[in-house]
């Protein structure tokens, strides 16, 4: 077993902060690495040293493994966590971490590798009793041939990149007429957005709804799944709101997805944190969708609800200790809930609004989790992703984390910017959503800008208030108390608003 005493933290922003937070509850020193964007990011006053990789674009940063990995070794450094995205899911960097005799905070390059095509993740599980969505096994190239299969499959059918994620490479096809002109597109953009053109094709689930389970493995080969999130609100293929358990997964389809999972981590001997994806049909059938070999985005809920540190475990197992529970040790703990607060505006398309943080204030109280790497003043790059914070609650029921999410956003004070929690409090408070009854379509069936439009925030209710009660005084000449005399007035006046 090998006790890691420094930690490089191979990410930016709000992850980067997570991670070593943790760390630095172990007793673990802590190493950030920045862009000249992010200079003054908190994470790098966070940490206990701090490496500037070059400017801004990502590729001249954030991507460059070698230069991390020889400044790791520079700085003596025992491990270097990826977090998520950038290095996190890639096999070489794992490899080439492993080789310069660090540890790298993730699952083998092999498992990497497997789970990071489509196909090969389809091929290696189809030795166990997982559920697979009707499809391709190998990548097609030939479209007289692809389009024989389509019709065998049955139409609509999806044409997914294999190594794709985040929408890109994916067409949706309704009929053989638009087979030809779809299929080129996904390939062009496959080549375009991961260098690898090839395609498969599945048939296409017409009612998904998108449910995940989190896993944690060994290197002793012990595997256990922490409980399904629910990932169906989604915006452009990508998620914006989770939460765990799902409103709709029953004990018995829970264990059998727990199971699933685990026979899918097994399949490539995966070890760390991890996430099999499931697509869910409007029958509650479910089926394998891919494996995610990292920390996810919205692993909060999952640690809400279980209790467990998954940053914690990470760094245990990479040191090679054996899990210190077992399933049966694992007990759902009330419901979570995770918004993502992007720096996008839902009123054009959610289109990234990039800009500065004028005002930047967190909620807070019982229950409120805020994971953010920006302080007001801060400028929104527009190198990377736009996500500026995850806001998570956690309560003992469903309705009462709906509760205090809503309660939380009207507190979280933004602006200078465009954000999406205006859409997720409308979508928290949408009838679809409250009764469980939803879909990756409910952008599609349930929103539109003029929603946001009839909302008004806490601050607009005040102040609307307010000049109603000055006009209401200068009209009729009366003294209007307010509500330190004993007043009501103002409050009714805001519950009218409102």
């Amino acid at each position: 077993m090998s006790k890691i005493k420094k930690l490089l933290v191979a990410n930016r922003g709000e992850i980067s902060l997570r991670i070593m937070r943790t760390a630095k509850e172990m007793g673990i020193s802590t190493v950030a690495v920045y862009s000249e964007a992010d200079r003054n990011s908190p994470h790098v006053h966070f940490a206990d040293e701090a490496i500037c990789l070059g400017p801004a674009p990502s590729s001249e940063s954030y991507l460059l493994g070698e230069k991390i990995i020889s400044l790791s070794k520079e700085l003596n450094v025992d491990a270097i966590h990826p977090g998520y995205g950038f290095l996190s899911e890639n096999a070489d960097f794992a490899r080439k971490v492993k080789d310069a005799g660090i540890i790298f905070v993730g699952p083998s390059p092999e498992s990497i590798e497997v789970m990071g095509s489509k196909l090969a993740a389809k091929q290696a599980v189809s030795h166990y009793d997982i559920p697979l969505v009707p499809g391709t096994e190998e990548a097609i190239s030939d479209i007289s041939v692809a389009k024989r299969r389509a019709a065998e499959i049955g139409y609509p059918i999806l044409i997914k990149a294999s190594a794709g994620g985040g929408g890109k490479g994916m067409r949706i096809v309704e009929n053989e007429e638009e087979f030809e002109s779809q299929m080129q597109r996904a390939v062009s953009e496959a080549k375009s957005a991961f260098g690898d053109g090839a395609v498969f094709i599945e048939k296409f689930i017409t009612s998904p709804r998108h449910i995940e389970i989190q896993i944690l493995g060994d290197q002793k080969g012990n595997v256990v799944y922490l409980f399904e999130r629910e990932c169906s609100i989604q915006r452009r293929h990508q998620k914006v709101i989770e939460e765990a358990p799902s409103a709709v997964v029953t004990p018995e389809m829970r264990k059998a997805m727990g199971d699933a999972a685990v026979g899918v981590a097994k399949a490539c001997d995966y070890y760390g944190a991890g996430t099999v994806e499931f697509i869910v049909d409007d029958q509650l059938n479910f089926y394998f969708l891919e494996m995610n070999t990292r920390l996810q985005v919205e692993h909060p809920v999952t640690e809400m609800i279980t209790g467990k540190d998954l940053v914690r475990e990470q760094i245990y197992i990479a040191e090679g200790r054996q899990l210190s529970f077992s399933q049966e040790d694992l007990k759902i703990h009330g419901h979570s809930i995770e918004v993502r607060v992007y720096a996008e505006d839902p009123r054009n398309n959610f289109l990234p609004d990039i800009g500065t943080l004028h005002t930047y204030q967190r909620p807070e109280g019982p229950g409120i989790r805020v994971d953010d790497g920006f302080e007001q003043g801060m400028a929104i790059p527009i190198y990377y992703d736009p996500m500026i914070a995850k806001l998570i609650t956690h309560a003992e029921d469903r309705t009462s984390a709906i509760d205090r999410m809503i309660r939380a956003i009207d507190e979280y004070k933004i602006s200078g910017i465009q954000t999406t929690l205006g859409f997720c409090r409308f979508a928290l408070s949408h009838e679809a959503f409250i009764s469980g009854n939803f879909d990756t379509k409910f952008v599609e069936h349930y929103f539109t800008p003029e929603v946001l439009d009839s909302d008004l925030t806490l601050e607009e209710s005040e102040l609307l208030a307010a000049l109603a009660v000055e006009f209401l005084q200068k009209e009729t000449n009366i003294s209007i108390p307010n509500s330190s005399q004993g007043g009501t007035n103002e409050s009714a006046w805001r519950k009218r608003l409102n």
